[in-house]
């Protein structure tokens, strides 16, 4: 220690905190020795390992049980079961720094967890065709794009990308809202390929596509503002390309027709069908014919008089059609309604979002304390729905009618 008249204290380091220091440390340019060593840590951290694809391989079996069982806990089970989704944000980090090598070893890495679960979900789907007909709500809405999960998605991809950097702690929560996001479309898929559910096979597969194209694209754009860049101009190169390629299956994928289902065809609520007009055909008047016996010898006889009708034609009345009733769907969970074969445990046959219009026939029955409507839909197709989930658009009398057993 050096002391001096002028400076009595002896001079010592100023000690931050690991985290203070970690903090300083991102919001300046790193040299680049400090640069390759920080891209070579977080490479060795997303890099895929043997417990990702165990994790997924168990993700895809229970997941595909709780689609079976249509239980929401066995779903949400499987989401926590899933793996840390660390190799995603290698994908990202690979993206954004034009490391051609990296991305192709990451994306391999997701695509063999992809298909782990993939099969899983396919082997309960060919598995359930023992028991069908089956509930399978959970299947149909989870192979559909809903707003509320794109927010959750969103959130997920910036949050476990800030994580992951910015501390050595394994980011759990912002990684289960990911895979909440990603895996269940796509065993949501898988199922409806084995199962034979025309709307969940492919319809699942492109919402995984969309999903997982635009969290990279977000994770891409929070690395950008974390002062990442490539190393080179090969590299500026290829994280263009894969920023124009997220762009275009996202806009490819999810066009405004996936969220707004086609309603041309089927006529507004306050078009009101009038009746047909009553054609009335009035009868041809009776001809009377008159024969008149005259009196003989033998004394007088009576005179008949007979009427034939020269021609008979009978009246035809038709009876108006009544006015169609229509009602919107409208579910306070889900976000739809499932359409049935049958009341209760029929046949699934499709799924309407909130706000459909479709038509309401006059049937009602009651099924285990549920009253369900018979329902036309614009495509033709007739099914069943809950009375619960209709809001009715046609003012009609004595609507709904009394609901049968």
């Amino acid at each position: 220690m050096n002391l001096t008249e002028e400076n009595p204290f002896p001079e010592e380091p100023i000690r931050l905190p690991p985290a203070r220091l970690k903090r300083r440390r991102y919001l300046v340019s790193p040299g680049d020795d400090e640069r390759a060593a920080l891209l070579e840590n977080l490479a060795r951290r997303a890099f895929p390992t043997f417990e990702f694809f165990l994790f997924s391989l168990l993700c895809g079996a229970v997941l595909g049980a709780g689609y079976i069982l249509d239980s929401q806990s066995l779903l949400l089970l499987g989401v926590l079961i899933a793996p840390l989704m660390t190799p995603w944000v290698g994908l990202t980090l690979a993206s954004v720094t034009g490391s051609g090598r990296f991305f192709l070893q990451t994306l391999g890495g997701l695509l063999i967890g992809g298909i782990l679960v993939f099969g899983g979900g396919l082997l309960a789907g060919l598995a359930a065709r023992i028991w069908l007909p089956l509930p399978l709500s959970l299947v149909d809405i989870n192979s559909h794009l809903w707003w509320p999960n794109m927010v959750v998605l969103a959130l997920g991809a910036v949050l476990l990308v800030v994580s992951f950097v910015r501390s050595e702690d394994k980011p759990f929560l912002p990684s289960v809202m990911l895979s909440y996001e990603l895996f269940l479309p796509l065993s949501a898929a898988a199922f409806g390929l084995g199962s034979g559910l025309t709307d969940a096979w492919p319809n699942g597969l492109l919402v995984f596509l969309v999903h997982l194209t635009l969290a990279t694209f977000l994770g891409v754009i929070v690395l950008a503002f974390l002062r990442f860049r490539p190393a080179t101009f090969a590299g500026y190169i290829l994280a263009v390309l894969i920023l124009s390629l997220t762009l275009i299956v996202v806009l490819g994928l999810a066009g405004i027709g996936t969220f707004i289902p086609a309603q041309s065809a089927t006529p507004t609520p306050s078009q009101t069908l009038a009746p047909e007009p009553t054609h009335s055909v009035t009868p041809a008047p009776l001809r009377t014919s008159t024969v008149t016996l005259t009196p003989s010898p033998t004394g007088p006889t009576a005179t008949p008089t007979l009427q034939i009708p020269a021609s008979v034609t009978p009246t035809r009345t038709i009876t108006p059609q009544p006015t169609p009733v229509y009602a919107r769907i409208y579910s306070a969970e889900g976000g739809g309604a499932s359409v049935r074969s049958e009341p209760g445990t029929g046949v699934f046959l499709k799924s309407l979002i909130n706000d459909y219009l479709i038509e309401v026939l006059p049937e009602v029955k009651t099924y285990n304390g549920v009253v369900w409507v018979h329902i036309r839909t614009p495509d033709g197709t007739e099914g069943w729905v809950k009375q619960m989930v209709l809001v009715f658009a046609t003012p009609a009398p004595y609507w709904p009618p009394s609901a049968t057993p």
